[in-house]
């Protein structure tokens, strides 16, 4: 992909589960803490059915087909002045060569790069008010997404057109061998990370050689070596016709109105050869295979894989709900059994992923320090086979298709990006020539019967499985060699073609870009507010564009509350706060929101605590029951506390295995001091404190700090006013503050400020990247009025695509897949922080950049005018992008809450970005932005930086990763 990092895209509506996630619910009866009351139960309310919420789901659209074959979608949706477009090409890594794997990725980043009338895909965007420009590549298509104010729509088209049908004449040696390392940073990147060669082996070990599935999309090394500017000419002209794409626009748009758009900007361009489809059908392994492998992983993991049926197939549906009920959902089997039960596991999921023409089963689990593999190989195997032979029972499938379902409606409110709308149609049309397949699915998921589940895992599941075991040891494979056709075609991989005999030409026509038409008023919600009767405030903007309520219950108190020496403290009693109440277990928890098709979770942030709600709107009463029951009346069981006291110190083993990790415990005490309370706020906690706590502990820190007087309720939805208030009044309008004074939050000292740059290396040995942390004080505490120059200086140096330091670093040098600047928001000092992964061999070259640029800007070079009008009108123009689903309205009124800003501050941006002028924007950069006394924290293989960071001038102290 261009910008993010993961590279398997979803088929439609398939939640995949991240490897890590579970759910740690208690099913043990609660025990009682006196004083706290439990509201009634959902079942004693009327919620929502499964046919009621699919029947909210609906997305009208109309089609054309030009005479070249390019088809478009069209929905109309006018809530906001946005067009969402979106270009599905039916090309992706399933139909890469031998020799060259990787190669549609790859391309995917060249088509960013520039075409003839365009020299640089983002900057007119971008400065047209665009977000979310993107692309990504999976097995079965490539596409590409921006969402545009309607006045830039005409900008978009030309755009897309003009790399449709005239890319090859500015594709030079030079940009493809950026792009290139860029890709290869990228998969340096992944393969870093814990358990990251796992994706290769478990195609390595479900596919034969040659299978289109079995190679993975971001390809091996020498695969991507070897690729030439023939290769980028040829896989151009053979898949990139408009006959082989769909578009999709969505949003303030007809078919009317856009119908002559895309004739005039995509009619020329002539038709290509069809995109060649091969046999990849589901595998089925002649035995049952295992494999052991050992990795730098901070726990034991255990996998077990199969093939199944496409998309289409019916058994897909059956399977998608069967292996949710077995480890997606938070009441799954493999939860129950192996995490809550028996407690051999910290984690445990299982998903089917469907995709065009097949679709993969897997289960994953990550076993306890203290128990074995062999036992919690045996009780996966015999949890997969109960529910063969069984079934699920009709309210498990109940749970399941209502998740399925409300997750769809909530998907509803983005009209692009890859997740929205458009993609939702082009994709449907494109895999299946339906582009209403959404709604098959759904009637299909809706129809489904126990018999039916249980039937389809039988077909497929009890088939020889795929098994693998990652076990903590030294890395004993080469993930630059992972990724292609296999062992035999590492071996042969071709030489690199230079390309010198290939002659760059202009092939199409000179077009001049097309002027934006001037954007509307950001268009936000009215706030309103009121105070329940026990004092706590309640902030609602109302919204109706789909029947969902988003909602945050948060708390003035965040793991910054944690004293000295304690830290884990506070996230640990907020992690227990889901794992039962004095009256539901933790399993009731999880079964309810299932039912009501809500989704409930509680975080520790470093300055807050946040009950973040997502409900259906007709099922709001029983929902809020759930959450001011979590909040109100933990149990604190026993055998929860135990059981989420390990799973957080295998959080703190798991930070200490990442890079990521690694940097930021390195990096806050650094910057911060080690007594500061931002110095730990921001870690997993100290595993020896967590493993000490008490229940009285967690009693004692649940009263001082969960409670009315340190609470606020803000709303965005659709939902009245004297609706919400009647609801929290029913379930949290008796809840009494104790009266004590609540202790105040100690943010305020001054951090310790380095008198010399410094750098600290993390040994991480056998490690393909450097993760970089680099920054200082930013001498700037909380927010004041005024502060934007700082946030648009802070755009011009380093965040965003279009930053100095990621042209620099990525676009122009290819050392890193990416790199990001920031002041992130505190009550507190603030820090000056950048954050990058560059390959291991230019750790020492990618410092002199970032520092050479911070010293730049504005001393030898002040902000130039492209940077000024992209970040001042650029980012009026995308303002209403910024706020168009729920979430994204709530999350700016919670940033407005913690920087004690007015409610309604995003009205005001137009005006406080059009005052800013380039001298703002310069002093900002030299008051906050400049590199001394900084600190530099590298984490990677000594071995490899050590010579390197000789050239710098600066102090080296060497840590190991445990003593962090």
């Amino acid at each position: 992909m261009k910008r993010r990092f993961a590279l398997r895209t979803l088929a439609p509506f398939t939640a995949a589960l991240a490897l890590a996630a579970c759910s740690t619910t208690a099913s043990e009866p609660a025990q009682t803490i006196s004083g706290r009351s439990a509201p009634q139960s959902a079942a004693q309310s009327q919620i929502a059915s499964l046919n009621d919420i699919i029947a909210a789901v609906d997305i009208p659209y109309e089609t054309f087909t030009l005479e070249n074959g390019l088809t478009t979608i069209v929905h109309t949706d006018r809530k906001s002045p946005l067009v969402g477009v979106t270009v599905y090409y039916r090309v992706g890594s399933k139909h890469e060569p031998r020799g060259r794997t990787g190669f549609a990725h790859l391309f995917e980043h060249i088509m960013f790069t520039g075409s003839e009338n365009v020299e640089n895909f983002d900057i007119p965007l971008e400065a047209a008010g665009s977000t979310g420009t993107n692309g990504s590549t999976s097995y079965d298509r490539t596409n590409y997404v921006e969402t545009v104010p309607t006045g830039a729509l005409n900008l978009a088209l030309m755009m897309e057109a003009d790399r449709m049908g005239y890319l090859l004449g500015a594709v030079t040696q030079e940009r493809l061998d950026n792009q290139r390392m860029v890709v290869q940073n990228e998969k340096r990147q992944g393969d870093n990370q814990p358990y990251g060669l796992l994706r290769y082996q478990v195609s390595e070990g479900l596919f034969p050689v040659g299978h289109p599935y079995r190679h993975s999309t971001i390809g091996s090394m020498a695969d991507l070596s070897a690729a030439s500017l023939l290769d980028v000419r040829g896989w151009f002209t053979d898949n990139y016709g408009p006959n082989n794409v769909v578009l999709a626009l969505t949003g303030d748009i007809d078919a009317e109105t856009a119908r002559p758009m895309v004739e005039r900007w995509f009619g020329a361009i002539p038709r290509g050869p069809e995109v060649e489809q091969f046999e990849a059908g589901p595998v089925t392994l002649a035995q049952p295979r295992s494999d052991v492998m050992t990795d730098q992983v901070p726990q034991e993991l255990i996998l077990r894989a199969w093939t199944g049926p496409d998309m289409q197939h019916p058994d897909a549906a059956a399977l998608q709900v069967g292996m949710s009920i077995l480890g997606g959902l938070n009441s799954s089997r493999l939860d129950n059994a192996m995490v809550r039960g028996q407690e051999l596991a910290t984690s445990a999921s299982a998903y089917y992923q469907a995709y065009e023409q097949l679709g993969m089963a897997q289960a994953i689990v990550q076993v306890r320090p203290d128990k074995t593999r062999e036992e919690a190989q045996a009780l996966l195997e015999a949890e997969i086979a109960r529910l063969i032979e069984d079934g699920p029972t009709q309210d498990e499938l109940d749970r399941a298709t209502t998740q399925i379902a409300s997750s769809l409606v909530g998907s509803l409110e983005q009209i692009g990006g890859f997740g929205g709308k458009g993609a939702i149609l082009a994709e449907g049309l494109l895999y299946t020539g339906n582009a209403d397949f959404y709604r098959t699915e759904l009637e299909r998921i809706a129809q489904l019967t126990p018999e039916d589940v249980r039937a389809a895992m039988e077909r497929w599941l009890t088939r020889p499985a795929y098994n693998l075991a990652i076990v903590p040891g030294e890395r004993t494979l080469d993930g630059a060699d992972m990724g292609g056709w296999g062992d035999e075609d590492r071996a042969a991989a071709p030489e690199p073609d230079t390309g010198t005999d290939v002659e760059v030409v202009r092939t199409g026509p000179e077009i001049a870009l097309p002027t934006p038409e001037p954007v509307g008023e950001l268009t936000f919600p009215e706030v309103e507010r009121a105070t329940l009767s026990n004092g706590i405030d309640v902030v609602l903007a109302r919204r109706a564009s789909v029947p969902k309520v988003s909602l945050a219950m948060t708390f003035d108190a965040g793991s910054v509350v944690d004293p000295a020496g304690q830290y884990g403290t506070h996230a640990t009693m907020v992690d227990l706060l889901t794992e039962g109440t004095t009256t539901r277990s933790a399993l009731d928890i999880a079964v309810e929101q299932e039912t009501l098709g809500a989704s409930l979770s509680v975080n520790a942030g470093t300055e807050t605590t946040t009950a973040f709600l997502s409900a259906l709107s007709p099922n709001l009463v029983p929902s809020l029951e759930l959450l001011a029951d979590v909040v109100r009346n933990p149990a604190f069981a026993p055998d929860a506390m135990e059981r989420v006291k390990n799973q957080r110190m295998a959080g703190v083993a798991q930070e200490l295995s990442s890079p990521a990790g690694l940097a930021n415990r390195a990096f806050y005490p650094l910057v911060y001091g080690q007594t500061h309370p931002y110095a730990y706020a921001s870690t997993s906690g100290d595993a020896d404190a967590i493993g000490a706590l008490t229940r009285a502990d967690m009693v004692a820190e649940h009263d001082e700090w969960i409670r009315p007087a340190t609470a606020t309720i803000t709303a965005v939805g659709d939902v009245t006013m004297d609706e919400l208030v009647a609801a929290l009044e029913a379930t949290l309008g008796d809840w009494q503050d104790p009266g004590t004074p609540v202790p105040a939050k100690d943010v305020d000292q001054t951090p310790a400020l380095a008198n010399a740059p410094r750098v600290v290396v993390v040994d991480r040995p056998n490690s393909p990247s450097s993760y970089l942390v680099l920054g200082r004080p930013a001498r700037i505490a909380g927010w004041q009025p005024g502060m934007e120059a700082l946030d648009l200086a802070n755009e011009v140096i380093g965040s965003g695509f279009l930053s100095r330091l990621n042209n620099d670093l990525r676009e122009t040098k290819g050392w890193t897949y990416g790199i990001g600047s920031g002041v992130p928001s505190a009550q507190g000092p603030r820090v000056f922080r950048i954050a990058t992964q560059v390959q291991a061999d230019r750790t020492a070259d990618s410092i002199r950049v970032i520092l050479d640029q911070l010293e730049a800007f504005p001393a030898t070079r002040p902000v130039d005018d492209v940077e000024l009008q992209r970040v001042t009108d650029g980012n009026v123009r995308n303002l209403p992008n910024r706020y168009e689903t729920n979430g994204q309205v709530l999350g700016a009124l919670l940033s407005n809450q913690n920087a004690g800003r007015d409610d309604r501050y995003q009205v005001m941006l137009p005006q406080l970005y059009s005052a800013v002028d380039a001298d703002d924007i310069n002093a900002a950069a030299r008051e906050y932005l400049q590199p001394e006394n900084i600190t530099i924290v590298v984490v990677g293989d000594r071995e490899t930086v050590e010579p390197q960071l000789e050239s710098l001038d600066i102090d080296v102290t060497y840590v190991e990763a445990d003593s962090l």
